[in-house]
């Protein structure tokens, strides 16, 4: 039997595109997800991204990746009108396409791609928020890394919309530089002492804001909630400086797609509909179950 599953292996070549520029770690997860699903199907998986996360870049990309004439590309949808035209485009040349991470089932299926696998992120803040006004929580700050992702600022008005607030200045453009995003932080809580609530998108941001909470001498005096997961941002929910950490599961973004694009290469087969990989909260509670794992599988 698995002899039979190796002659059938032809060493397909798929391209995985995301839209994080090189400094985001978070995305360690899914090169590993994609280095060992590769290594089990037997195929070859490139990563691309754009170096400082510029989307027209991005786009230039998924071009030059459909020029390839790869077996797949996987790919982010981190702007539907910057993306549409590349990957419709490698669409009507043949290419299977799922998308993961950012982006929505709709948007995936006005593409024309195979499927979308990633985290439904209006409804991700939705939860957050929900978490925080039962909290008590009234007025937040969001912090977000990566404001050119219209996906970001989904994850921001969700968790006003729990809230029952408007969003308006309680989001900050805080850039990716960490001191940038520290200063931003500590400047806003400065001016908005009534602060109670933080939301940050992920460890980009969420590492500097817990820099900016320790020299403010608020660590612990907020609901703090993060998307993603890190071994500080691990440390933090066991303190119980983080609350929850929500978790998309993003190997499962990076091993899934490889798999199925293999099997469907091979043997005409794939599962129907788009896959809800998050979300999942990761609280004091249940952290010692995923925390060896941040950054590896988590």
């Amino acid at each position: 039997m698995f002899g039979s599953s190796a002659a059938v292996a032809s060493g397909e070549k798929f391209v995985l595109i995301s839209h994080a520029p090189d400094s985001d770690s978070w995305w360690n997860t899914i090169k590993n997800a994609i280095g060992i699903a590769g290594e089990q199907m037997g195929v070859d998986v490139d990563y691309r991204n754009p170096t400082t996360g510029d989307l027209a870049d991005m786009a230039r990309i998924v071009e030059q990746a459909a020029a390839s004439n790869p077996d797949g590309i996987i790919v982010t949808i981190a702007d539907y009108d910057v993306l549409k035209g590349p990957i419709t485009s490698a669409i009507a040349k043949g290419i299977p396409v799922v998308t993961i991470n950012s982006g929505t089932r709709e948007q995936s299926e006005m593409l024309g791609a195979l499927a979308h696998i990633g985290q439904p992120e209006y409804d991700a803040g939705f939860g957050a928020g929900k978490r925080a006004k039962a909290a008590g929580a009234t007025k937040f700050l969001c912090v977000n890394h990566f404001f050119t992702n219209p996906v970001s600022v989904d994850r921001c008005q969700g968790y006003a919309d729990a809230l029952g607030v408007d969003l308006g200045d309680q989001m900050i453009d805080s850039g990716q530089d960490p001191t940038e995003i520290k200063n931003k932080v500590m400047a806003h809580l400065r001016s908005h002492p009534d602060t109670d609530a933080i939301l940050t998108l992920g460890p980009t941001s969420a590492h500097p804001t817990l820099s900016a909470l320790d020299d403010m001498g608020r660590s612990g005096d907020m609901y703090f909630g993060t998307f993603d997961l890190s071994g500080e941002i691990a440390a933090a929910v066991k303190s119980g400086v983080i609350s929850f950490a929500i978790d998309q599961q993003p190997y499962l973004q990076g091993y899934l797609p490889v798999v199925f694009l293999t099997n469907m290469s091979r043997y005409g087969v794939w599962p129907s509909g788009a896959i809800n990989s998050g979300p999942g909260f990761i609280t004091k509670s249940n952290i010692s179950l995923v925390e060896q794992y941040a950054g590896v599988y988590r």
